[in-house]
Order: structure tokens, then sequence, then C-alpha cells
């Protein structure tokens, strides 16, 4: 069994359950709680509300909630008006959920291109429209989530990677970083934040703790994963994750660092060794 190895405690670190829930290695809310505790993290994410319980009973915090849209909750989205009343009533009640159980944030996303989700054929909506429909939404979200005390998170995804479903998003309209930003910008919430995936940003962007320090102030939730592959923070990629960590400390950030990588082997191994990097 892991071990704990958070020495500094100065990053709020939490697992993701669908990383270790939905692969290979189909581990159990019970096995993932037993490793957060023992490795010294604060939270499980992204797991479903039914198992929250669980969480409750290992003392630990969900740190980011799913926005309620069945999967994958990444496609339709805010940019897409024909889809507004079923994202927005998803994402209430998600908000209702996390304020209920004390969670700090609900996660939100663009949503895919076209005008049909599913349909590539449907033709785009272009990036101004889709800026706009955004805006829209999660001024109305937003104002809903602050009375909640509760954050919403819009999260950048990269469209490079095809080779599997959750390692890229081919037709995610926010696929640039600087354009969720400026989403996030014209909201200009306090309860209306950034997703700052460092993944995502590396394959689309690069010039990761630049942009840690551009976007700083607002920046609500942080997501790591090796590059490439989305594998673990090993030797095997290129992100120098105690440079990004200790960038992020300096920019004045005090949530949580998610660790989103997707194992291919032994995840005890590779849970320790992430969690190490980032505890600087």
């Amino acid at each position: 069994m892991v071990e704990k190895v958070i020495k500094n405690g100065r990053i709020r670190q939490s697992l993701t359950y669908w990383c270790l829930n939905s692969t290979e290695w189909a581990w159990s809310i019970e096995r993932i709680c037993e490793a957060a505790k023992a490795l010294g993290c604060l939270s499980v994410e992204l797991v479903p509300p039914e198992l929250w319980p669980t969480l409750k009973k290992y003392g630990l915090q969900c740190a980011l909630a799913f926005n309620g849209m069945p999967d994958p909750p990444f496609q339709k989205g805010l940019n897409n008006t024909r889809y507004h009343e079923e994202v927005i009533a998803c994402t209430k009640r998600a908000i209702d959920q996390a304020a209920d159980f004390g969670g700090p944030n609900v996660i939100a996303f663009t949503g895919y291109k076209w005008r049909y989700a599913e349909d590539p054929t449907s033709g785009e909506i272009p990036l101004a429209e889709g800026a706009a429909n955004c805006v829209k939404a999660l001024t109305e979200l937003g104002a809903y989530s602050a009375k909640k005390n509760v954050t919403l998170c819009l999260e950048h995804l990269n469209t490079r990677d095809g080779s599997h479903p959750m390692k890229g998003h081919p037709g995610y309209q926010g696929d640039d970083l600087d354009y969720c930003a400026s989403i996030v910008r014209q909201v200009n919430s306090p309860a209306v934040k950034l997703l700052f995936d460092v993944y995502h940003v590396d394959v689309m962007n690069g010039d990761v703790i630049r942009r840690l320090r551009q976007h700083r102030d607002i920046i609500g939730h942080v997501h790591t994963a090796g590059n490439p592959g989305r594998g673990e923070l090993d030797e095997n990629q290129e992100i120098n994750y105690p440079a990004v960590m200790r960038a992020l400390l300096e920019t004045g950030y005090r949530g949580y660092v998610g660790q989103e990588f997707i194992p291919v082997r032994d995840p005890e191994v590779g849970l320790a060794q992430a969690v190490a990097l980032c505890d600087v």
C-alpha cells in the first residue's frame, strides 16, 4: 500500500476518480480514498455525488464536481444555445449538490464547435458567437453559484490528440487557453474561474509557467498529467512539474491541484511519484 509522501503540504493535492476507476485498474472508491489518505492528499475529485458519503467517511473533500451532464460531459457545452437549457439546469443541480457537501468547485465546458455537438457535418459555431454564448450562460450560472459559495471552473482542452477519447478532444471549441481566459474575464465574476490543465496547456499552447503567471488572477483549479500521452509525471514526459508547482505558489494560488493522469503502470507507484513531485 502507498505511504504518505506529502511533507510540505503547500500544494493541496487531489486524486481523480475517473483516472483510477475507468482504466484497466478499476479501483473502487474505497481504494481510491484509502490511497488519498495514505499519500496525504485532501481530496478525490470528479466523483459521482452518490459516492460522496465514502469521501465523507474518509474525511476527504471533492475539490471539483462534475457539471451533471451525461457522458461525455464536455461535448454539449455553453457555447451552443441549442443546449443552454439542458446544460444550465444540470450545472445548477451540480452547484446545489456541491454546496450541500461543502465542495468548492464545479467544472464547466465550452462544448464542441459544431451546431449539433455529435455531428461534425452540421457546420461550425464561429468563435466569437461561441464565446458570447458562453459569457451569457456563465453570467447566469456565476450569479447562481456565487450565492451558493461555489466556483465554476471553465476548462481548456486540447484538440491535437485524437488517439484516445480522454487524451484529447478534437472538435472542442475552447482549445486555446487565451480564448477560455477571455471568456472568464468577460464574465468578470469571482464565482467563475479558469481550470488550468497543465497537460492540455502544454499540448496546445506551451509556455506553461509564463501562462500560469499571465492568468494568475483567474485560475480556480489546476490539473496535471504527463505529456506526451497523459501518463505518469515521470522521466518519460516533458513537463517539469516541480518548477510548475513552484511558479504556481509564487502566483499566490491556494486552490487544489488534481492528479489527472491515466496510469500505464502500477498506480500506487505512479501516484506516489506524482504527489511527491508536486509537493514543493
